[in-house]
C-alpha cells in the first residue's frame, strides 16, 4: 500500500515537473525580447523585469517537488553511506519526521495562509506595472504543498526500505 502510494506521489511530482519545465520557454522569449529592446531600440518594458522574474521564480518552485523525485537535492551523505541499508532508512525516517516535514508544513501552511490573504484583497503588485501577484502566491503555496507531499512519498519508501532491509 505505501509503495504504491509512493510511486503515485513520484508519478504527479514527475510529470507536473516536466510540464512545468517548459516555463523556461517563455521565459527565454521575455528575455531575448527585453533586451532586444533595452539595448536595440533604447525602449525597455514596463513588464519585462517583473515577468521575467514571476516566470523564473515559478520555474524555480514547481522545481523543487520534482527534484526531490529524482533525488537532485544536496545531500551531506559522507557518514550515512557507510551503513547498512536499515540504518540508512531509520535515519531517513528520523529526519524527514523531525526536520523536513514540519518545516515544509509550515512553509505550506504560511504560504497558504498569505495566498488567501492575497486573494482576498485582489493583491496587486506595487510597482508601475502593477499585475495581480496572488495568482502566483497560490501556485507558491501549491509547490510548497507538493514538496510536503514528496516528503511523505519519502518518508514512506524508507519505511518499505526498512521492512525489507534495501534502498530501493
Amino acid at each position: 500500500m505505501l509503495g504504491k502510494v509512493a510511486k503515485g506521489i513520484d508519478i504527479f511530482n514527475t510529470k507536473q515537473g516536466e510540464v512545468t519545465s517548459l516555463l523556461i520557454f517563455p521565459l527565454l522569449i521575455v528575455v531575448i525580447y527585453e533586451v532586444f529592446m533595452r539595448y536595440a531600440f533604447n525602449a525597455p518594458t514596463e513588464w519585462g523585469f517583473e515577468v521575467t522574474n514571476f516566470l523564473y521564480g515559478l520555474h524555480f518552485m514547481f522545481g523543487l517537488a520534482y527534484t526531490d523525485v529524482m533525488d537532485g537535492h544536496v545531500k551531506v551523505d559522507i557518514f550515512i553511506t557507510r551503513f547498512s541499508p536499515k540504518v540508512q532508512a531509520v535515519f531517513g525516517i528520523v529526519t524527514t519526521c523531525i526536520f523536513f516535514l514540519p518545516v515544509m508544513s509550515c512553509l505550506t501552511i504560511w504560504t497558504a495562509k498569505f495566498a488567501i490573504t492575497s486573494i482576498a484583497g485582489m493583491e496587486r503588485n506595487s510597482t508601475s506595472w502593477g499585475p495581480y501577484i496572488w495568482p502566483f502566491k497560490t501556485l507558491m503555496a501549491c509547490c510548497f504543498l507538493f514538496l510536503t507531499v514528496q516528503g511523505i512519498s519519502n518518508l514512506f519508501k524508507y519505511i518499505r526500505a526498512l521492512k525489507s532491509g534495501n534502498n530501493s
